[in-house]
Parts: C-alpha cells; sequence; structure tokens
C-alpha cells in the first residue's frame, strides 16, 4: 500500500509538472522606422518595467521557472561541490592598496559569502579588521564595491553596494578608532581619490540610484566632497555643467584622480567603454583654484589603449596606433606629444601587449601569445628591455602595491590549474611563495583534467582558437555532453583561468570548450575590430563553426551541446541559436544584451554606443539589427531549451532585454522543449554574494545538463516514479 500511495504521489507529480505552461505574453502593435526600414516590437510594454502589470509578468516567469528548476535532480549536489571547494580554497586576499607603510586589502574566509576589509602595517604587520559588510546592517546583503585610503593612510572611503545593484554608498573610517565619520553619501558610482591634503574626497555622483530609470546614468559628475561637510555643499568639480568647453558627452563618466606617482599634476578622464583613452591634466596647484585650466593628455585619435604609466616625468602607455598587437610608447609630462613619442617595444608579431606596470627600477609588460601570459622587463637606467621566465604557464596577473621598491607579486593560473600567486622581486628575478594567497588543493578527480588547444576553420576560412577542457580517457563517439561558452565583446579575452564551477561540470565527464571567437582580442586589434559592429556576426559564426567542429569530432552531438553567453555574450548565444538553433539542445542567456536595437534606451545603454553602436546611424542601425536575438526569433521554429537569466538590481543590463528574447521564444518555438525566465531578485549583473552566486548558476548549469540527458540531472518526479514502479 505504502509503495502504491509513492507510486501514485510521484505519478502526480510528473503530470503536474508536465503540465506546467509558460505564462502568457501577450504582443503589441509596436513598431520603429529608421532610415526606411519599419522593425517590429511586439513585446516592448515590457521595457515598462515598473508598470504594475510588467512587474506582475517577471513574478510570473520567476515562479514558473523555479517550479521548473526546482523539480531537476543534481543542482543541490552541484551547489554542495562548489561549497566544498570553496573551503578547500585557503583565505583569498582581493585587490591590495599600499600607503604610508599600511597594506589595504579585502580578504575573503573559506565558507564565507563575502570579503572583509582589512589592513595591516606592512607585509609581516597584524591583521587588523576595518570593515565587514555582512554585519553593517542587519538583514542587508551588501558588499564592498571599492575603497581608497587618505594619502597619509589615517581613513579610508569605503563604497558599499547592496544585492549587486552596483549603485554605492560611500562612508569614511576613521583607521585608528575603526570607526565612521558623520559623513554618508548615495548614491555614488564609487569613489574616485583622495585630495592630497586628506581633506577632501572625489566620487562619481549619479542623478538616481533607480536602475531602471534610462536617464538615471545620464550626465554624471564627478564631486569633491570635503570630510565633515553636508554633501548638499559638494561641488561639482568635473561635468559638462561646470565645464561646457570641454563638451563632455552626456553618457560617459568623468573622474578625476591623484596619485603618489604624479604628485605634480591632476588628471582627468572620460569614461566610457571605448577602449581608446581621453584624460585631460593639470598642475595640481589648480586643484584648490576653484577652476582649472585642463589640458588634452589623450584623445581617442592618440590610439591609447590599455592603461598608462606614470613615472616622475615620464609617461609610459600602450597604442595600437600603426600596431596591431599594440607597442609601447613614452612621453614626457611636461610635454606630451604622443605622435613624436619614443617607442620603448616594438610590436610583436606572435604576441599581443595586455598591460603594463611597475616598480621602482623597471616597467613590467604583460603579452600573450592567445594562451599563455610572457613577461618582460624594461630598465629605466639602461633602457634595456630582457624576458622574465615565469615558474608556471598560464595567465599571468602582475602588479606592485609599493612601486618604491622592485617586490611584486605574479598570480598564474590556467584552465586546470588553480591560481597560484608568488612574490617577485624585479631585479633578482627571484619567484617565493606568496605570503597573502595560498594555492588550494582540490580533489584528486580536478588533477584528471586535460585540455586541447586546437583551431577551427570559421565560415570566412579564418582559423579560431578552442580550448577543450576534459576528462582523462574520454571516448570521441559523440556521446558526450558538452558545455561550450564564450563572450566576444570589448576586445575581452576568453583567457585561461581554473573555473571551479565549470571544472566541476568536467570532473563528471562533460567537456567544457572555449572557443576564442573574434570581438576578443585573442590575436590583437584586427581579431576585436573582425567583431565589432558592422563585423559584429562574426563572433557568433565563429561560435557555431566551433559548434560543428565539436560535433564533427566526435566531443559531442547537437542533442547534447549546450552553449552559454553572458553579458555582451548574451548577442553571441542570441544569434547563435537563432541563426543556426539546429546545432544546440540548449542555451543559458545569462543576464544577456539580447535586444540590442534598444540597448541605447535603457540607464546604462548610452555609455555602450561605442561598442554596439547607434539606431540614429544608418549603417550601426543595420548592425544592430543584425546582433538582435529577439529580432531573428520565426515562429514555428524548433528551437533549443531556453534558460534566460536577469538580475532585478542590473545596472548593466536591464531586466527586459532577456526579458523580451524570453517571451519571444516561448511564443514562437515549436520544439516543444521548455523556454524559461530566471529572474534573481537577490542579484545585479553579478554580486560577491557565494550564496546567491551559486544558487544561480547550479539552476543554469542544472537545465542546460538535464535537457542534454546527463545521468546526473533529470527531472526528480520522473526519477522517482521510474524507480517505484
Amino acid at each position: 500500500m505504502k509503495k502504491l500511495i509513492i507510486l501514485v504521489l510521484c505519478l502526480f507529480s510528473s503530470l503536474a509538472f508536465a503540465q506546467l505552461k509558460p505564462p502568457v505574453t501577450k504582443t503589441v502593435d509596436s513598431t520603429d522606422t529608421y532610415f526606411g526600414k519599419t522593425y517590429k516590437d511586439p513585446y516592448r510594454w515590457l521595457e515598462y518595467i515598473k508598470d504594475t502589470s510588467v512587474v506582475s509578468w517577471f513574478k510570473q516567469q520567476a515562479n514558473y521557472s523555479e517550479a521548473m528548476l526546482d523539480n531537476i535532480s543534481g543542482r543541490d549536489e552541484l551547489i554542495a561541490e562548489w561549497k566544498k571547494l570553496d573551503k578547500l580554497q585557503p583565505a583569498q586576499i582581493g585587490e591590495r592598496t599600499y600607503m604610508k607603510g599600511l597594506i589595504f586589502y579585502r580578504k575573503t574566509l573559506p565558507g564565507q559569502s563575502v570579503g572583509k576589509l582589512y589592513y595591516r602595517a606592512g607585509v609581516a604587520g597584524k591583521e587588523q579588521l576595518l570593515f565587514d559588510p555582512s554585519t553593517y546592517i542587519k538583514g542587508k546583503t551588501l558588499s564592498i564595491q571599492d575603497f581608497t585610503p587618505s594619502f597619509d593612510a589615517k581613513r579610508v572611503a569605503i563604497a558599499y553596494s547592496e544585492s549587486g545593484a552596483e549603485v554605492a554608498t560611500v562612508q569614511i573610517m576613521d583607521v585608528a578608532t575603526k570607526k565612521f565619520l558623520k559623513d554618508k553619501i548615495y548614491p555614488t558610482g564609487g569613489v574616485e581619490s583622495w585630495s592630497f591634503d586628506n581633506k577632501s574626497i572625489l566620487y562619481t555622483w549619479i542623478k538616481s540610484a533607480d536602475n531602471k530609470d534610462p536617464t538615471a546614468r545620464l550626465n554624471p559628475k564627478s564631486k569633491l566632497h570635503k570630510v565633515g561637510t553636508d554633501t548638499k555643499e559638494d561641488i561639482d568639480f568635473l561635468s559638462n555643467a561646470s565645464y561646457p568647453d570641454l563638451k563632455i558627452d552626456p553618457k560617459v563618466y568623468p573622474s578625476v584622480y591623484l596619485s603618489n606617482d604624479l604628485k605634480k599634476y591632476v588628471i582627468a578622464v572620460e569614461g566610457s567603454v571605448q577602449p581608446e583613452l581621453k584624460f585631460y591634466y593639470a598642475p595640481i596647484s589648480q586643484f584648490y583654484s576653484g577652476k582649472i585650466k585642463w589640458k588634452v593628455f589623450c584623445t581617442p585619435e592618440d590610439k591609447i589603449v590599455r592603461g598608462v604609466e606614470f613615472v616622475g616625468d615620464k609617461v609610459f602607455a600602450v597604442t595600437h596606433n600603426g600596431a596591431r598587437n599594440y607597442k609601447l610608447l613614452q612621453t614626457d609630462i611636461k610635454n606630451v606629444d604622443w605622435k613624436n613619442a619614443k617607442t620603448i617595444a616594438e610590436e610583436k608579431s606572435d604576441q599581443t601587449l595586455e598591460y603594463i606596470t611597475h616598480c621602482k627600477d623597471y616597467l613590467l609588460m604583460v603579452y600573450s601569445d592567445g594562451i599563455n601570459n610572457h613577461v618582460f622587463k624594461y630598465n629605466f637606467a639602461t633602457g634595456k628591455t630582457s624576458a622574465v621566465k615565469l615558474p608556471l604557464t598560464g595567465t599571468a596577473n602582475v602588479f606592485c602595491i609599493n612601486d618604491e621598491t622592485n617586490n611584486c607579486t605574479v598570480g598564474i593560473t590556467s584552465w586546470v590549474r588553480p591560481y597560484t600567486e608568488f612574490d617577485f622581486n624585479a631585479k633578482d628575478e627571484v619567484f617565493t611563495p606568496d605570503v597573502f594567497n595560498k594555492a588550494p588543493v582540490y580533489p584528486a578527480a580536478y588533477k584528471d583534467l586535460v585540455v586541447k588547444e586546437v583551431e577551427v576553420k570559421g565560415h570566412d576560412g579564418t582559423m579560431i582558437p578552442l580550448s577543450i577542457i576534459y576528462k582523462k580517457g574520454i571516448k570521441l563517439d559523440g556521446t558526450n555532453v558538452c558545455f561550450m561558452r564564450s563572450y566576444g565583446a570589448y576586445g575581452i579575452s576568453m583567457i585561461p583561468e581554473f573555473n571551479k564551477r565549470e571544472n566541476s561540470l568536467a570532473v563528471k565527464g562533460v567537456v567544457v570548450a572555449i572557443p576564442h571567437v573574434r570581438g576578443g582580442s585573442e590575436k590583437g586589434e584586427t581579431w576585436y575590430r573582425a567583431g565589432f559592429k558592422t563585423t559584429k556576426p562574426n563572433t557568433w559564426k565563429d561560435f557555431n563553426s566551433c559548434a560543428e567542429y565539436l560535433i564533427a569530432q566526435g566531443y559531442t552531438q547537437p542533442s547534447k551541446l549546450a552553449g552559454m553567453g553572458t553579458s555582451a555574450g548574451g548577442v553571441l548565444i542570441s544569434r547563435a541559436i537563432t541563426e543556426r538553433p539546429d546545432l544546440y539542445a540548449a542555451a543559458i542567456c545569462n543576464v544577456g544584451c539580447a535586444n540590442a536595437m534598444r540597448l541605447e534606451f535603457s540607464a546604462n545603454g548610452p555609455v555602450n554606443i561605442p561598442e554596439y553602436g547607434t539606431v540614429k546611424d544608418s549603417t550601426e542601425c543595420k548592425a544592430l539589427y543584425e546582433m538582435d536575438g529577439m529580432q531573428h526569433v520565426v515562429p514555428g521554429t524548433k528551437y533549443p531549451a531556453l534558460i534566460c537569466i536577469c538580475g532585478w538590481n542590473d545596472p548593466r543590463v536591464v531586466p527586459w532585454e532577456p526579458g523580451k528574447f524570453a517571451a519571444a521564444v516561448q511564443n514562437a518555438s515549436a520544439s516543444g522543449k521548455p523556454i524559461i525566465l530566471k529572474v534573481n531578485y537577490d542579484n545585479g549583473h553579478f554580486t560577491e554574494d557565494k550564496k546567491v552566486t551559486f544558487a544561480n548558476f547550479a539552476d543554469q548549469f542544472a537545465f542546460v545538463m538535464w535537457q542534454c540527458g546527463h545521468p546526473d540531472f533529470q527531472l526528480k518526479s520522473d526519477k522517482s516514479a521510474s524507480v517505484n514502479k
């Protein structure tokens, strides 16, 4: 009798699950006409994100997805595995800042959800806890967005935000007493700098904390706040309003910085996603004058990218002007002249210059061959450059917190090697185990993962690098589940790094594949520009070419292949599956830009125009249409299973972008496969909170693994019913 009851209950559960239907999504007769062509937008109503009917629709979608995801086995086991791996990770020390003998840093202990702010006097000093965001406001999920100590190290400005919103509250702490002063500034985009007299801070002022307000991020300002005064008295230090002659675009973020590396000057930056930098500078004497006579430091026409280093009066900068793989220039702050700047390091034919940093006697240059980093040092005294032999191969993170010494830090990771950090003396080139971060020791199964680097012929004959991570000994018979992820935007490369979430799939027999699609910069500036605006189709076509390769070589088959794109990668994945739905069993569009034609009408959209383009330009409008996943959804098409994710507090990709794409595919798909929208009400574009992050990605991975037929991920009810039968 007991077995019969269990059987009935399980069958009822399966039947109830089968009867789950996505919420009904109405369509409206909405169109836009650009340059003589009309574009339909039947889900435009979802953009009115504060409307009660829209709020209700998202809640219904959240309930629908939650009911489905709760019924998939393996999800909780993934979370448990990640928690176990996290506890094996020694304390993680994040960004470090040196000031007047003190080192300020963020530290996350094993098992903790968010990092706390600490400091110590020197490397060997006693550790002191300054700020714990997890306990500061009861009932609030806070994380440290950034922190900046004063030049005398007596105070530290801390910017913290809630639930991944990236809208910060700034408070100032007295280091000696560990107590906050009365100053409290909100909303902000974070702290920029302290003044040299340690009496004021510069911060990014934004109009509104409402990430769903399309105007919230327009015309931001760099404001000066004098410690101890009312925020109403804060000075508009740099904006289009205070310096109209600079003609600062309403969509960019003006910021002001002071640095110990450049004590005689003040630097101003126009921040946007455009890789070519736009800086201004002025003598520090003008900082307190009330009106600064800004001089141009560099413009986009100078093609200065990837950072600038100040060493005395010398200025070092990376450029792609006449160098598709980038080269290093030097000029003088007293007479900035990029056209006649000295070339310190010529372009390399087989490596791209990724970034630069410096210590007391050397400038350190980090190059990439597309997979591994290589480090070179330039001697300021002799003008000679030499290679530095790294202790490990992989991706190298090189930084020097105190550039008055030659002591630096080098962290190295790869697809299958956890992040390992070394103390590095640039003069002697001696590497020793790092004092702060210790490498974790993971279970033996993670040591059985191997990597294969191949090149795949793309749709136009271009060879696309593809990294394949898998468990030693797998058979290439097409029976493996495969998880493929890429990005392809902003010139950001898919650099090798140990991803414990994805590697936990690999130890379960899943093939993990990382295509290095155009739009990144694995092969330099031309690689980036080959997946940019009008050439953007190469991004998703490269992704699809890699999918075809994996199938042809027996790594997987279409019924077992899942694809993923995050953020700007939403363009990649939404167009990959709308162009070739036959290649995939399932797809993840994670906080993805899936409605590119409407991106510029969101709060964070205008600042991204340099990357995507604008509908106000006839050529760019056509390119945006090609990028737009929602615009390419065709009724009656057999689309793969799809999970779209939105963060309700997301300041970067507004929830209606993935929401509209999910709605379109739900209404159009003829495959019968589930199309769901997961709404994270406790998240933004991302969050530091591990508890939220683990649950979020476990849902995503469990969904696509289930749809790809992985035995560890099945419907609980179906599995139970089968056993009890």
